[in-house]
C-alpha cells in the first residue's frame, strides 16, 4: 500500500504542470462563462386569497365572501393560480407595461405565450397565499411584468363587485338630490335670519369674544410696557449720539456707510497727511503746498455735494454729524429702529384699546340674538342628518363600485433584483471544480498512457531484469566539469552513490574487470558525465584509471576535464603516436583521459579496425581500469562493437528521457549478440536517490586542510610518545 501511495504521490509529481493547467483552463473557462453569459434575474411577488377583509361598506364585504367549493370540489386558491396565465390577464399586464414606456423596445415587445412560458405560479403550502415569480434578463422588465400581472389580477377580481354596486348606486343617486333641496331650504333660512343678527355660533362667538378681550387686555399691558421701555432707550441713545431728529441721525448714518463717501474721506485723510509734511519743509506760497491746498478744498466741496446727496430731501448736513465709525453707525441705527417701532407700538395701542370697547359691545348683545334662532337650527340639523345618511349610502355604493376590494389582495409587490439568479455562480464554480478535477485526472491518466520514458529506478529494474548497479544524482552545474575536481571529489554526497557504482560494478564479475564500455541508448541520457565522474571515483580510489572517448561523432570527455581534443585515439590508431604519447594526465591523480582525437570522417572504419583491438589490448595492460565512453546504442553499432572486446557494458538510463521501448529493443539485441550486460544505471534521479541512499552521508563532512593537518601532528606526537615510553 505504501508503494502504491508513493507512486501515485510521484506520478502527481510529474503531471503536476499539464494537470494544474488543464484545471485551471476548465476554471478560467467557467470564469468566462460567467462573465459572458447573459444574466438573469428573477422576482416574485404575493397575492393572498382572504374574504376575511374588511370594506368601508356592508355591500362591499358581501361580495368579497370567498366562494369555496364543496370538499372534494374545486380548488378556489387553484382556480385563481390558473386564471393569472390566463389570456385576459397576461395580455392586460403586457399591455400596461408596454403603456408604460416611453416606446415599444424588444424587452416589452413579449407575447402571452412566451410570457406565460417563463412565468411561474406556485401556492405556498398551508396557505392562501399564491407567489408568482418571473425571470428575465433586464430586472426592470421583471419587477414591471409581475407587478403588472398581480395589479391585473387584483382589478379582475374587484371588477364584479364593482358591477353589482353600479345599481346601487344608481338608485341613491336619484334620492340625495330631493333631501339636498331640503338642506338647501332650511340653510337659506337660518343664514338670512343669520346674516340679519351677526350671530355664527353662540356658544363659540361668546366664547372667543371672552378670549379676544382677555388677549387685547393682556396685548395693552404688554404694548404699554414695551412702549415705556423704547421711550428710556430712545433718551438714552439721543444723548449718547447727540441726534436731534430721525432724518438727521438717518442722513448721518447713510453717509457714514456710503462706500463713495468713505473713499472721499480716505483721500480727504490722505491729502490732510501730505499737506502737513509738505508744511513742515515748504512754505505756504510753495506751489507743491498751494496744489496741496487745491486738491483738499475740491475733495471737500465734492464730499459735501456728496454728502447732500445721500441726505434725505438732498439737506445739506454738517460733516462732524456724519457716523464715519462703526461704533457711531450701530448706535445711530438703533435709535432709528428704536425710533420706528416706538411709532409702531404706539399705533398698536391705540387699535388695541379701540378693539377692546368694540368687544365689550358685542358681548353685551350675543343672548337677546340667540332666543330666535333656535328653532332654525334645529331644522337644518334634521335636514342635515337626512342628506348624510343618503349620502353615506350613496357613498358606500360609490366605494363598492371603485374601491380596489375583493377576494385577492397583494400582500408583497415584485422588488427590482440587484443580484442575478442565474447563471448560478456557486454551482458553476462548483461543477467546474468537480469537471476541472477529472478532466485533470484524465490527462495524467492519458499522459501516463502516452508517456514511454523511464519513470525511476524500480521500473526500470522491473522492466529491463537486469541488475541495479546505481542511482545517481542529479549534479549541479558546477559538478559537470571535472575542472577543478574539488567541486565534485569533496561533495561526500555526490561522490558516495559514484563509489556506490564502482563497488557494485567490481563486486559484480569474480573475475578482475579492466575495460568497461559505458554506453546509453538514446542521446541526454548523461552516459558521458556518468563515464567521467566514475573514472574521477577510480583514480580516487587509488585505481590506475584510463578514460577512452570513443565516441567519435560527438566527443564530450575533453571539454569535461578542459583537455585539447587532439592528440587523441585517432591519433593513436593511425600510429601517427603511442598510446603513452596520446594519452593526456588530468589533474586528478591515477586518472589519464584519451581524447576523440582529430574527427575521421568514417569513424565505424577506424572503431572496427585492428588497431583498435590492439590499442585497448595495451590500455588493459598498463591501466588497472579502463573506461569507454560510446555513442548511443540507437545511434550506431560503435557500442556494440567495443562491448565484445570488453568485460561488459554498462548501460546509462535516465527518468522522463530514456524510452522503454528503445531501451528493452536496445538490451534486447545486445543479449542476441552474447554482450555481456553488468547492469543499468540511473542516472539524474532527485527525489528518488534518498530511496535508495537512506544513509544520511550529508551528516559527515570532509576535514579542510588544517583539520587534517592537525590530526596529522597529533598522530605524531603520539608515535613520538610511544617510542619514549617503549625506551
Amino acid at each position: 500500500m505504501e508503494k502504491g501511495f508513493s507512486s501515485v504521490s510521484a506520478v502527481l509529481k510529474r503531471r503536476a504542470i499539464p494537470a494544474l493547467a488543464t484545471f485551471a483552463a476548465v476554471i478560467a473557462g467557467a470564469i468566462a462563462y460567467l462573465q459572458m453569459a447573459p444574466r438573469k434575474y428573477e422576482t416574485s411577488a404575493r397575492l393572498i386569497l382572504d374574504d376575511k377583509r374588511v370594506s368601508v361598506s356592508e355591500l362591499g364585504r358581501d361580495l368579497t365572501q370567498l366562494r369555496s367549493g364543496t370538499p372534494g370540489g374545486p380548488n378556489p386558491l387553484a382556480d385563481q393560480a390558473e386564471l393569472i396565465k390566463s389570456q385576459r390577464v397576461l395580455q392586460k399586464a403586457i399591455a400596461q407595461v408596454v403603456s408604460q414606456s416611453q416606446a415599444s423596445s424588444p424587452e416589452t415587445a413579449l407575447t402571452t405565450g412566451e410570457f406565460r412560458q417563463d412565468l411561474k405560479v406556485k401556492i405556498v403550502p398551508a396557505t392562501n397565499i399564491l407567489e408568482v415569480s418571473y425571470e428575465n434578463e433586464d430586472p426592470v422588465l421583471a419587477t414591471n411584468l409581475v407587478n403588472a400581472v398581480t395589479q391585473a389580477m387584483v382589478e379582475d377580481n374587484t371588477q364584479i363587485i364593482r358591477q353589482e354596486a353600479a345599481s346601487v348606486r344608481k338608485f341613491l343617486q336619484t334620492k340625495v338630490p330631493e333631501a339636498r333641496q331640503r338642506l338647501e331650504q332650511a340653510e337659506r333660512i337660518e343664514n338670512k335670519y343669520r346674516q340679519a343678527s351677526g350671530i355664527v355660533s353662540f356658544e363659540e362667538q361668546t366664547k372667543s369674544l371672552v378670549d379676544s378681550l382677555a388677549t387685547l387686555e393682556e396685548q395693552e399691558h404688554t404694548l404699554l410696557a414695551q412702549l415705556q421701555e423704547l421711550r428710556s432707550k430712545e433718551a438714552s441713545l439721543r444723548q449718547v449720539t447727540e441726534a436731534r431728529g430721525l432724518n438727521k441721525a438717518y442722513a448721518a448714518v447713510r453717509g457714514g456707510q456710503n462706500e463713495e463717501l468713505k473713499m472721499l474721506r480716505a483721500k480727504l485723510g490722505e491729502l490732510e497727511t501730505k499737506l502737513v509734511e509738505a508744511r513742515l519743509l515748504l512754505t505756504d506760497n510753495h506751489p507743491t503746498v498751494i496744489n496741496l491746498l487745491e486738491q483738499r478744498d475740491g475733495l471737500r466741496a465734492l464730499y459735501q455735494n456728496e454728502l447732500a446727496r445721500v441726505s434725505p430731501a438732498n439737506q445739506a448736513i454738517a460733516s462732524n454729524t456724519v457716523a464715519s465709525d462703526q461704533i457711531s453707525q450701530d448706535l445711530t441705527s438703533q435709535l432709528i429702529t428704536n425710533e420706528v417701532e416706538r411709532w409702531a407700538v404706539e399705533n398698536k395701542l391705540r387699535v388695541v384699546q379701540a378693539n377692546h370697547a368694540d368687544l365689550q359691545s358685542r358681548l353685551a348683545q350675543l343672548p337677546i340674538k340667540q332666543q330666535q334662532l333656535t328653532p332654525l337650527t334645529r331644522q337644518r340639523e334634521e335636514a342635515v342628518e337626512s342628506l348624510k345618511l343618503l349620502q353615506s349610502k350613496l357613498e358606500e355604493a360609490r366605494i363598492a363600485e371603485a374601491q380596489l376590494v375583493g377576494n385577492i389582495q397583494i400582500i408583497e409587490a415584485a422588488q427590482t433584483p440587484t443580484k442575478p439568479t442565474s447563471p448560478h455562480n456557486k454551482a458553476v464554480l462548483a461543477i467546474a471544480i468537480l469537471f476541472g478535477t477529472a478532466l485533470a485526472t484524465g490527462i495524467i491518466l492519458l499522459l501516463e498512457l502516452m508517456d514511454k520514458t523511464l519513470k525511476d529506478a524500480s521500473e526500470a529494474e522491473e522492466l529491463l531484469k537486469l541488475p541495479l548497479l546505481g542511482v545517481l544524482p542529479h549534479l549541479p552545474a558546477k559538478t559537470l566539469v571535472l575542472e577543478p575536481s574539488e567541486r565534485f571529489l569533496d561533495d561526500v554526497s555526490l561522490v558516495e552513490p559514484y563509489r556506490m557504482l564502482f563497488k557494485n560494478i567490481e563486486f559484480r564479475s569474480t573475475e578482475s574487470l579492466q575495460l568497461i564500455v559505458v554506453s546509453s541508448t538514446i542521446s541526454g541520457e548523461g552516459k558521458s558525465v556518468v563515464a567521467s565522474h566514475l573514472a574521477a571515483v577510480s583514480a580516487m580510489l587509488s585505481r590506475r584509471t584510463l578514460l577512452i572517448d570513443a565516441d567519435l561523432r560527438h566527443p564530450m570527455l575533453h571539454t569535461l576535464f578542459n583537455l585539447a581534443p587532439q592528440p587523441g585515439i585517432t591519433d593513436a590508431i593511425g600510429k601517427e603516436r603511442s598510446l603513452d604519447r596520446a594519452v593526456q594526465r588530468t589533474k586528478i591523480p591515477n586518472l589519464s583521459v584519451l581524447t576523440c582525437g582529430e574527427l575521421h570522417g568514417r569513424p565505424s572504419q577506424l572503431l572496427e579496425s585492428d588497431a583498435m583491438k590492439s590499442l585497448l589490448a595495451e590500455a588493459a595492460s598498463k591501466y588497472d581500469y579502463v573506461i569507454v565512453d560510446t555513442p548511443p546504442l540507437s545511434a550506431c553499432a560503435d557500442a556494440h562493437t567495443l562491448s565484445r572486446q570488453s568485460d561488459g557494458i554498462v548501460l546509462v538510463t535516465r527518468p522522463s528521457i530514456t524510452i522503454k521501448e528503445v531501451m528493452q529493443r536496445a538490451v534486447s539485441e545486445l543479449t542476441n549478440n552474447q554482450i555481456p550486460i553488468m547492469g543499468v544505471v540511473v542516472n539524474g534521479m532527485t527525489d528518488q536517490t534518498e530511496q535508495y541512499y537512506r544513509y544520511l552521508v550529508n551528516g559527515y563532512k570532509p576535514l579542510s586542510s588544517q583539520s587534517r593537518r592537525r590530526l596529522s601532528e597529533g598522530n605524531s606526537t603520539k608515535i613520538a610518545n610511544n617510542r619514549l615510553r617503549s625506551k
